[in-house]
């Protein structure tokens, strides 16, 4: 059984645990800040140029190319924003996930270990109950890890399918752009 002393040291631990992983979300939130302050300055900054430019146009034709040159830029930069926002999210996540495997592991080694405590003090003739209950957590077991698996493999797509969908935008914004500099160029 377990003892008053093992209770508190396990509460101790969990109370750590929660702390430890409300400061990782805080510096998950705190690098969004971050990010989102920095890109506020640089917009206001341009938006600054941008007007100055735009004032100093002196005909269609040109007011047309400045459009086509300011449009990739914000193509990428918000496909950078976005890439630093899933970095940042998944950081943070990676995190929380590691902590969680870790005090599953414990819980589970704490768990069998209670369990074999159980066994060596079982009264003669439960073997098949003991049987029972050790194969009924490793199919437990078994079943955890190919859950993870799978979240694994489907996080990994996730992020797969990021990439390229950030890659194939800025993409088409850089071709777009092409398209309107050639029209321009050629009016």
């Amino acid at each position: 059984m377990l003892t008053v002393e093992q209770l508190l040291a396990a509460h101790k631990a969990n109370v750590e645990t929660l702390f430890g992983l409300t400061n990782k979300a805080f510096e998950g939130v705190e690098k969004l800040v971050e990010l989102n302050l920095q890109v506020a300055k640089t917009a206001l900054g341009e938006v600054a140029e941008n007007t100055q430019a735009a004032l100093s146009v002196k005909d269609a034709q040109e007011l047309v190319a400045l459009q086509a040159a300011l449009l990739q830029p914000v193509a990428e930069k918000a496909a950078a924003y976005g890439r630093h926002v899933y970095d940042i999210a998944s950081a943070t996540g990676a995190e929380v996930t590691r902590v969680a495997e870790e005090k599953l592991a414990e819980g589970q080694s704490n768990f069998m270990s209670l369990v074999d405590t159980a066994v060596k003090n079982a009264p003669a003739g439960t073997e098949n109950a003991v049987t029972l209950v050790k194969s009924a957590l490793a199919a437990a077991n078994n079943a955890y890890e190919s859950v993870h698996k799978a979240a694994k493999q489907a996080a990994d797509v996730a992020e797969a399918n990021i990439q390229a969908m950030t890659s194939t935008a800025v993409k088409a914004t850089q071709a777009s752009t092409g398209k309107g500099k050639r029209a321009t160029a050629a009016a």
